[in-house]
């Protein structure tokens, strides 16, 4: 078994600054005093920083334009704050266990500016700031600036093609599993443990739902044993040297009917034709259109029940979202999950998805399993 390689270039102190830079220009353009920025998925792509837990102890970025980025945090997680891979472009104060945090964060703040403020930031937190400084106005990172980290450069999109060959080779391994007699539950461990075999640090996500379960889009995976002429929705992902995968594939239990198969090669199809649509300039909603068209035409568009596809980076789940109304056009360097599927109550379901960049000329896939309908046992 071979693990799929490690990146060889590491993001260093300046990578963080220049993007923190970029943040607070960012800000500046969006009408905002600044960004204020909790642990979560926007803090390490910032400055390199995650904490080992989000807690009730403050921890806050601020980026403001024209001003050094300052860094609060608990007085006994400084050390840790201060070995992050921006450190050093970073200013870093804390506040005491039986301090004030918010009082801490006041001088950090305008009285009476209005902040971008990360999605993860718990409300506990946010209204703490809101009572400190009550002319202060806040808005979700990913209304006012959601393309913050939606460009990814040459090296993330290295890191992100690296996650999606190891998961392709879970899932090259997990074909030779057992399925028949065997719970959901079971299948699903086997998953996240080969996702882990294969360098993934955190398994976010394993899908293996059968049978009539393949026909929820959202059910993960229970106790239902799977039986012989089950179609079976593979989908699974998570973190590989910090960057996403995701990938589901559709298999069968022994041979499947002239339906299931027809509705596979549907789906199939429609993944391939929002694939081909993707290019610099052409909007989100467009390529989630040439999906939603190919199934509507063969009389399955009631069932194409969620959207096609979203962006994919250091988190599973980010924008763009590939869905009606989203006219953001596509520029090199976006990555994003695009993942059509037809779900037929009570019966069974299909979906297909591959994680792709737009690129300079057009497209490529960071998945390259087979999307053949896989036979198992």
């Amino acid at each position: 078994m071979n693990a799929a390689p490690t990146p060889s270039t590491e993001f260093s102190e300046p990578d963080y600054a220049a993007r923190m830079t970029r943040a607070a220009r960012e800000a500046i353009e969006a009408g905002l005093a600044g960004l204020l920025i909790t642990p979560g998925p926007d803090l390490v792509w910032l400055c390199g920083y995650r904490p080992a837990a989000a807690t009730e102890r403050l921890t806050l970025l601020v980026l403001s334009p024209g001003a050094e980025p300052r860094l609060l945090v608990p007085a006994l997680e400084r050390p840790a704050a201060e070995a992050a891979p921006a450190a050093g472009a970073v200013r870093v104060s804390d506040w005491s266990d039986g301090q004030d945090p918010y009082a801490a964060a006041t001088g950090l703040l305008l009285p009476n500016g209005r902040y971008g403020v990360s999605d993860t930031t718990w409300a506990l937190h946010l209204l703490g700031l809101q009572e400190a400084l009550p002319l202060t106005a806040y808005r979700p990172l990913t209304v006012v600036l959601p393309l913050l980290r939606a460009v990814k450069d040459e090296h993330e999109v290295a890191r992100l093609a690296v996650a999606g060959a190891a998961a392709d080779a879970a899932y090259e391994e997990i074909l030779s599993v057992r399925f028949t007699g065997r719970r959901e539950i079971d299948v699903a461990t086997d998953l996240a443990r080969l996702l882990r075999e294969h360098g993934h640090s955190q398994v976010d996500f394993t899908v293996v739902a059968s049978g009539p379960h393949s026909a929820d889009p959202h059910h993960g995976a229970g106790d239902r044993v799977i039986e012989h002429g089950d179609t079976v929705v593979l989908a699974f992902g998570g973190l590989r040297d910090g960057y996403a995968s995701e990938t589901a594939r559709t298999v069968h239990v022994g041979e499947p009917t002239e339906e299931e198969r027809t509705v596979h090669d549907l789906v199939r199809t429609a993944q391939q034709a929002a694939f081909e649509a993707v290019a610099p300039g052409v909007s989100c909603q467009d390529v989630a259109q040439r999906a939603r068209t190919v199934v509507a035409d063969a009389g399955y568009g009631t069932y194409f029940t969620h959207r096609t596809g979203h962006g994919v980076g250091i988190a599973t789940h980010e924008p763009p979202y590939l869905v009606e109304g989203e006219e953001t056009a596509l520029v090199p360097g976006m990555c994003f999950a695009v993942e059509p599927g037809v779900y037929l109550p009570g019966r069974f379901g299909v979906r297909i998805e591959d994680v792709v960049t737009c690129t300079a000329d057009g497209v490529r896939r960071l998945s390259a399993t087979d999307q053949a309908m896989a036979i198992v046992e």
